[in-house]
């Protein structure tokens, strides 16, 4: 297991490269000039000309994509050319901000996606069968923007129990420590937070995770119904074992392998791919980060927030490749 994690490892080093890469040659594709963006349309030619020297815009691409490579194997994702930040220090706060937000999503797709899933295999051709499944076929069509919108407008509009958008209150702000809002609060013992933070938790992590939630749900159905004509589950059936017995602790078990692909998969895709939900509901992620620094033209944010975003999707599939083993016992990985 550990020389396999090794290797595992070691291979991210050749796929961060090629994706550095990539991304730097398309982004210096766009059209658009940073130094006119960040100094405005007035500025005279001079001033663009010393601050496209001053920050090596004029040096050749390859000069520029190894001193940036140069940093990012120091820890230094570069400073930002709009703010002038460093943007490690810059994107950590958005990164939290993601990462909280895709941790409530994926807790409430996974808790409801495994079980209507189970239910659904359990209960075949039933009428709980044709609903759950019909529910999970709406789930994968929605678009999230819309759903959003309609829970903007009637729990936060019209019945007015929950907030529409932000992170938290702004009359009692989060005092930030590790930037997950939740832990920050329970450390802080503020109790009247931690439930303000939870409110505003609920509807972009309803919204960020219905799709995942129907996808899940339908994967595990799929993998259920396999599992539950195997001739280990009419053993245990015929042996007299009770069918919550069967269901949950010898049958659900087995079919966890490719429903943990899907959960792995989908996690690193609402990590990177939550802009339309932070946008709506304002939210203070890295999605909308990436996105804003696109507007600005701001080449080292774009850069260093895909690469993040990247690294921690493939830490993510070697998360789930490492618990196959566990969930498993007849894999081995040699």
């Amino acid at each position: 297991m550990l020389s396999y994690t090794v290797r595992r490892l070691l291979m991210l080093i050749p796929v961060l490269i090629g994706m550095s890469i990539v991304v730097f040659s398309i982004i210096h594709a766009i059209p658009g000039d940073p130094a006119l963006t960040i100094l405005g349309e007035k500025a005279s030619p001079k001033a663009l000309a010393e601050l496209r020297e001053s920050l090596r815009l004029n040096d050749p691409l390859y000069v520029q994509y190894f001193d940036y490579a140069s940093k990012i194997i120091t820890g230094d994702l570069g400073t930002s050319l709009h703010s002038r930040a460093p943007i490690a220090k810059e994107i950590f706060p958005y990164l939290m901000g993601t990462a909280e937000l895709t941790a409530v999503s994926m807790l409430f797709a996974v808790f409801i996606g495994v079980n209507a899933g189970i239910l659904s295999a359990w209960k075949q051709n039933s009428w709980f069968d044709y609903v759950s499944m019909l529910i999970a076929l709406i789930g994968v069509s929605m678009p999230v923007f819309w759903l959003g919108l309609m829970e903007q407008w009637f729990f936060a509009q019209e019945l007015k129990w929950l907030p529409s958008i932000g992170r938290d209150d702004s009359r009692m702000p989060v005092e930030a420590i590790t930037h997950f809002y939740v832990i920050d609060t329970i450390l802080a013992g503020r109790w009247d937070q931690l439930k303000s933070v939870l409110q505003h938790l609920i509807l972009p992590g309803i919204a960020l995770g219905t799709i995942p939630m129907a996808i899940i749900a339908r994967i595990t159905r799929s993998s259920m119904l396999e599992v539950m004509r195997s001739d280990f589950i009419r053993t245990a059936k015929a042996k007299g074992l009770g069918q919550f017995f069967v269901v949950y602790k010898h049958a659900l078990k087995n079919a966890l392998i490719p429903v943990l692909t899907i959960i792995g998969l989908q996690t690193g895709l609402l990590i990177g791919g939550a802009v339309l939900t932070e946008t709506i509901f304002s939210w203070p992620g890295v999605g909308r980060y990436i996105y804003t620094a696109i507007g600005n033209r701001d080449y080292p944010v774009i850069q260093s927030g895909i690469l993040v975003v990247a690294t921690i999707f493939v830490l993510i599939n070697l998360l789930v490749d490492l618990l196959y083993a566990y969930v498993d016992p007849r894999i081995k990985y040699r």
